[in-house]
C-alpha cells in the first residue's frame, strides 16, 4: 500500500498529489492531516507513514511532504527498514529507487511546483527497485547497521 501524509506546509500539495494519484488509478491511503491545521507538527504525520512502511518495507511505500522536506525525511529515517529520500527532481527520484531502494519519497513543497511534484511522484513510483549487486550490497550494509542499532 502507498501511504501519504504531510504537515500544514505540505497540505495543499498533498491534496494535489492525491488527485494526481487518483487520476492515475494508483491506490493510496491518506494518513493526514485531513484538514489544514497551521499548528500541526510534521513528526506526528511522518511517524504514521514511516511506521506503516517499517511494518512491511517491501509491500508498503510512502510519500511525505513538508516545506523543506527535511523534517519528514529525518523522522522517517529513524524507523527500521525505512529508506526515505528527499527528492525534488525526476533524476533524483529515479536514482533513489534504483540505487538506494528508497521506500519513502520526501517532497520539499517550498522548492517544487505542483507539476514538478507530479513528475517526481510518477517517476518514483514507476522506477523499479534496483537489483544491481553493488546497490544491494550497500543496502545490505545499511540493514546490518540497523540490526546492530535496533537490538
Amino acid at each position: 500500500m502507498l501511504y501519504i501524509a504531510s504537515d500544514h506546509g505540505g497540505f495543499a500539495l498533498k491534496e494535489s498529489i492525491k488527485n494526481f494519484l487518483s487520476s492515475q488509478n494508483i491506490a493510496f491511503q491518506d494518513l493526514g492531516p485531513m484538514e489544514l491545521n497551521p499548528n500541526d507538527d510534521y513528526p506526528d504525520y511522518a511517524t504514521l507513514v514511516a511506521a506503516k512502511v517499517s511494518e512491511n518495507a517491501i509491500e508498503n511505500a510512502g510519500i511525505l511532504l513538508c516545506r523543506s522536506g527535511q523534517g519528514v525525511n529525518i523522522v522517517a529515517n529513524k524507523f527500521p527498514h525505512v529508506r526515505a529520500a528527499l527528492v525534488w527532481n525526476t533524476k533524483e527520484a529515479e536514482a533513489s529507487r534504483r540505487d538506494d531502494l528508497a521506500n519513502i519519497l520526501s517532497i520539499p513543497t517550498d522548492y517544487i511546483t505542483t507539476e514538478g511534484a507530479e513528475d517526481v511522484v510518477k517517476t518514483w513510483l514507476s522506477t523499479p527497485i534496483g537489483t544491481e549487486e553493488r546497490h544491494l550490497r550497500r543496502v545490505g550494509k545499511i540493514e546490518a547497521l540497523e540490526k546492530e542499532l535496533y537490538k
